[in-house]
C-alpha cells in the first residue's frame, strides 16, 4: 500500500462519514437552533422539550432517508471488504 492508497481511503471513509451522519445532524442543529430561539422568546427554559423536538426530528430523517444512507454505508462497506487484498499486498 502506497500513501496515495492511504490517502484515497481515508477521504472515501471521511465522505462517507459527512453524508451518512451529516443530514441527521443539520437537523438536529436546526431543530434545536428553532427550539431555543421559541423557547428564548416564550421565556420557557425546559430542556426536556428542546431534547424531544431534536429526536423526532431526527428520528423522521431517518425514516425519510434512513434506506438510502444505508445502502450508501453498505456500497462502501463492500467496497473496503473487496478492496482488502489489494491493501494489504
Amino acid at each position: 500500500m502506497n500513501p496515495s492508497q492511504a490517502v484515497v481511503i481515508i477521504s472515501d471513509l471521511l465522505r462517507t462519514t459527512l453524508f451518512v451522519a451529516g443530514p441527521l445532524l443539520i437537523v438536529a442543529l436546526v431543530a434545536g437552533v428553532v427550539v431555543g430561539i421559541i423557547q428564548t422568546a416564550t421565556q420557557v427554559n425546559e430542556a426536556s422539550i428542546s431534547f424531544l423536538v431534536k429526536v423526532t426530528a431526527v428520528l423522521g430523517v431517518s425514516l425519510a432517508i434512513g434506506s438510502h444512507l444505508a445502502q450508501y454505508l453498505l456500497d462502501y462497506t463492500r467496497a473496503n471488504f473487496e478492496a482488502i487484498a489489494q491493501v494489504v499486498r
